[in-house]
């Protein structure tokens, strides 16, 4: 009886080491999804390092001391996961947003456009944490982490009245303790060999094949609020070629975030570029080979106007708790959609500056005779 007992304890035993080294080599969707199977794959998949294994596979920042002691005091690495895996998909984004914005007086008041100061107060740029990853064609290229917000410092500062902007390439150029060295990517990467910058701007095969093989990661963390969000787009949304010259690439990601109550146009765009620049071409003797310029964030309203630090502290908080999903194309919908209604504003906005001239000039006719 006792030698039964021990063989069923050694079989339960084999069978969880088993499933353990079958899970273990899951990506993450087909974790979660494994986890639903069966009562012995569910118990197996609360594992802290199964998920850490997942992050870090991922996202390699992820794999860094400090920032595994992070994931730790918010909640682990699995609800980092569940937090960060699904894009943020704003709902909220319609024609009556716009409608509502053209109501509001050109003038507003502080308190319109700066929202409630009591809640600004609770919110510190030292509690925000930045962890950015870039790959290309699955390849992990670029691994970033920024803690806190550059030049915050202050509630009376300038950072809290100019326009935001998070450049994290020129944060890191100007610590003393920065090796991580440049950026590149070339032949070897996947890049297609370009023989002279004329021919690209005619056949526009390099510009291709980085918009299709580069993937974007931007994760914001709230040490205090224990929140984690995505705010990337994962693919690119849209672009420029040869932009301010013939050999940059600006590359654009982002989402869509609410601002209500914080701004009058309710939703703003989360701006995330990515700058690379031809630095050689195969005709000069080099294969070819690009440089990261930029990587960058900032947030715009309706009207394309940048965003202030202030508001966008508030902005970026709200952003921890917004819708999120993990069909891409609910993303892209979301971000069209807030395209489509930005340009209905600006031609509603055109339409009603016009009527406004010409009741201008009848009444200046009018008063004329």
């Amino acid at each position: 009886m006792a030698t039964s007992v021990a063989s069923v304890e050694s079989t339960a035993s084999l069978s969880t080491d088993l499933f353990y080294d079958i899970l273990r080599r899951l990506d993450g969707p087909t974790l979660a999804t494994a986890a639903c199977t069966c009562a012995a794959f569910c118990s197996i998949s609360r594992e802290e390092r199964l998920w850490e294994n997942v992050c870090s596979s991922m996202w390699p920042s992820t794999n860094r001391e400090d920032v595994k002691s992070l994931i730790a005091s918010i909640g682990g690495f699995r609800k980092f996961y569940a937090d960060c895996f699904p894009l943020i998909v704003n709902k909220e984004v319609s024609e009556y947003h716009w409608n509502k914005y053209l109501e509001y007086p050109e003038e507003w008041t502080e308190a319109e456009y700066y929202g409630d100061m009591d809640e600004f107060e609770t919110i510190s740029p030292s509690d925000f944490v930045s962890i950015v990853d870039i790959r290309y064609k699955d390849k992990a290229i670029c691994s970033k982490v920024l803690w806190g917000i550059p030049n915050a410092n202050g509630f009376n500062g300038w950072f809290y009245n100019c326009p935001f902007r998070i450049d994290i390439l020129t944060t890191y150029a100007a610590r003393d303790d920065d090796g991580e060295g440049e950026v590149t990517l070339s032949v070897s990467d996947g890049l297609p060999p370009i023989f002279s910058m004329e021919k690209e701007r005619k056949d526009g095969k390099l510009w291709k094949e980085l918009r299709d093989g580069l993937r974007l990661s931007w994760i914001v963390v709230n040490k205090k609020m224990k929140q984690a969000a995505n705010l990337a787009s994962w693919s690119p949304l849209g672009g420029q070629r040869h932009w301010p010259t013939d050999k940059d690439f600006v590359i654009r990601f982002g989402s869509v975030l609410p601002a209500k109550d914080i701004l009058p146009c309710q939703v703003v765009e989360c701006i995330l570029s990515m700058k690379f620049r031809v630095v050689h071409t195969e005709e000069e003797g080099v294969q070819t080979t690009l440089k990261l310029t930029e990587l960058s964030m900032q947030l715009e309203d309706m009207e394309g106007a940048h965003v202030n630090g202030r508001n966008s502290l508030l902005i970026l908080k709200e952003a921890l708790s917004c819708h999120r999903s993990k069909n891409y194309s609910e993303v892209l919908e979301s971000c069209h959609l807030y395209s489509k209604v930005q340009s209905e504003l600006k031609e509603e906005k055109m339409r009603s500056e016009s009527r406004r001239n010409q009741g201008n000039a009848k009444a200046s006719a009018a008063r004329t005779n």
